[in-house]
């Protein structure tokens, strides 16, 4: 009788302790394993395509689908699903410096380039003395259309200008450009009363224009200043080498995703693969 109830004991153990696997990764039935990835966009064109072929290799995905962007970080930390992929490096930076939660990318996934736009030129070059250019005034894209005025060569930024910089941080301004911050939102809507506007890429989509075709400069993904705006998957840090995870992140490299990616967006976004080394720098960027 003593046996039994020992083996009863370790039964309920057994079964409290698989209980407590959360949001890991889980197998089902045979070799398969189930990963839920929490999304803010269940329906892009990707999704099937990524799930077929995962369900292939024995990986069975289930999209999590929230519609805030604070839950996906905080379901991730504390379990509740095993990746996410709604976000840029950026965002995640900002997310862990406040909330110390120790969740890492793992992979790349799309990039969705900014642009500069205008209705009186159409280069850069054309550009003239004392032109009024407009750009987004929230912090981040604030500071993301800075760099690019300064790669398109218009501008020089101090050293210090950080993830954050202003205005105040341009330390050359050759034609005495006149930096207009303004909503986003609005920044299409002054094309009319200005040289030129920097547009981030959901505004840009809303108003019909398109980066590839309608601005006159345009990021470029293989620059590293804007490897913090590529969007990622993204693990707890104790899952950064998961096997499953990884495959999952070069599955979505692959070419039928690319070309779902950019019939879904109307050209709007591409894929962008870049290293574990690559996203680890600019990670670790943004949490000094």
């Amino acid at each position: 009788m003593k046996k039994i109830w020992i083996l009863a004991i370790a039964l309920i153990a057994s079964l409290a302790l698989a209980a407590c696997g959360g949001g890991n990764a889980e197998e089902t039935d045979g070799d398969t394993v189930k990963v839920k990835i929490g999304v803010n966009g269940a329906d892009g064109a990707q999704w099937p395509i990524l799930q077929e072929k995962a369900a292939k290799e024995g990986i069975e995905i289930e999209l999590i689908e929230f519609a805030d962007y604070t839950l996906p970080n905080n379901a991730l930390a504390q379990g509740d699903i095993d990746l996410n992929a709604f976000q840029h490096i950026a965002f995640l930076g900002q997310y862990v410096t406040e909330s110390g939660n120790d969740i890492v990318p793992i992979g790349s996934t799309m990039f969705a380039p900014m642009g500069l736009y205008s209705e009186k030129v159409s280069d850069v070059s054309e550009l003239k003395e004392g032109d009024k250019i407009a750009i987004p005034d929230d912090p981040s894209n604030q500071a993301r259309a800075l760099l690019l005025l300064e790669s398109a060569g218009l501008i020089t930024l101090a050293d210090d200008f950080g993830m954050f910089g202003d205005p105040s941080k341009i330390a050359e301004n050759k034609l005495n450009l006149e930096i207009l911050p303004m909503t986003a939102q609005q920044t299409p809507r002054v094309l009319p009363d200005v040289a030129a506007s920097v547009i981030n890429n959901g505004v840009a989509g809303q108003a019909g224009f398109s980066p590839k075709e309608d601005a006159i400069f345009v990021e470029d993904e293989t620059d590293e200043n804007v490897h913090p705006y590529v969007n990622i998957i993204a693990a707890r840090g104790e899952d950064k080498d998961n096997e499953t995870y990884k495959r999952i992140a070069e599955l979505y490299q692959e070419e039928d995703i690319a070309e779902a990616v950019k019939e879904d967006t109307n050209d709007g976004s591409i894929l962008v693969e870049l290293s574990q080394e690559e996203l680890d720098k600019a990670f670790e960027e943004l949490k000094k």
